[in-house]
């Protein structure tokens, strides 16, 4: 029996130290991926300045400072966030707004704007999620499933909605075409942002249920709780 017990043991220790290693090199990776969207950004403002181009150089510069919000919240707030979150949004806002605007790919290929505003929709659903999710866990607030299902797509649909604005206003302070085709692409993007939101929510919903296990909520929560275990001192394990 103490030998069986002996080779459990061990073929479990194995297993862990492979599932360690795999998640150093995936959080290598995410980390390197990062910081190379910003070197080709950097490159993009170095060669705009050379060319005295300074619409390209402002646009540059912009992305790049909002590619560290994540690093800049968490000094603020205090917060150990996860490598995988940042990566995530820092290819967000290179995608969106270097490769989508600035190189035009919004115009080249005509599913890039519908697969970022699932994106969005999918990210900010989780963040408003994560973040009630904490507040219960803490005991802080008293709610429900339901009623985390129905604020996590509230934020998803608010910061869309927020969003449009924001392309408006550029377009028509700037002259661009964020919005491309008006009102029509706008309501398609609330659309889309919609769909992904009821998607995170149902998704944070039926966790909260434990009807159903749902891999990557249960992944990203978990994730975030070993970064931040000052958070979460009042869960019961």
């Amino acid at each position: 029996m103490w030998k069986e017990r002996l080779i459990y043991f061990q073929t479990n220790k194995i297993i862990m130290q492979k599932k360690k290693k795999q998640t150093d090199y995936t959080e290598k990776f995410l980390f390197a991926l990062s910081y190379f969207l910003r070197l080709i950004i950097l490159i993009e403002a170095v060669t705009a300045a050379w060319n005295r181009n300074l619409e390209i150089l402002f646009i540059a510069v912009g992305i790049l400072v909002l590619t560290f919000i994540p690093a800049l919240i968490a000094r603020n707030y205090k917060l150990n966030i996860p490598i995988e979150f940042e990566a995530l949004v820092v290819l967000f806002i290179s995608l969106s707004l270097f490769f989508g605007e600035v190189h035009q790919f919004y115009a080249r290929f005509w599913w890039w704007d519908i697969f970022l505003h699932s994106l969005s929709g999918l990210l900010l659903g989780f963040a408003g999620f994560l973040a009630l999710y904490i507040m219960y866990t803490e005991h802080k607030i008293k709610t429900s499933p339901k009623l985390a299902m129905f604020f996590s797509f509230c934020v998803a649909v608010a910061i869309g909605a927020l969003w449009e604005i924001i392309e408006f206003i550029l377009d028509s302070s700037l002259g661009w075409n964020m919005q491309k085709s008006g009102l029509v692409d706008t309501m398609w993007d609330l659309i889309v942002d919609s769909i992904s939101a009821v998607i995170i929510s149902a998704s944070g919903y039926f966790y909260l249920k434990r009807k159903n296990q749902v891999p990557f909520i249960e992944r990203g929560i978990k994730k975030f709780m070993e970064k931040n275990p000052r958070l979460f001192r009042k869960r019961k394990h």
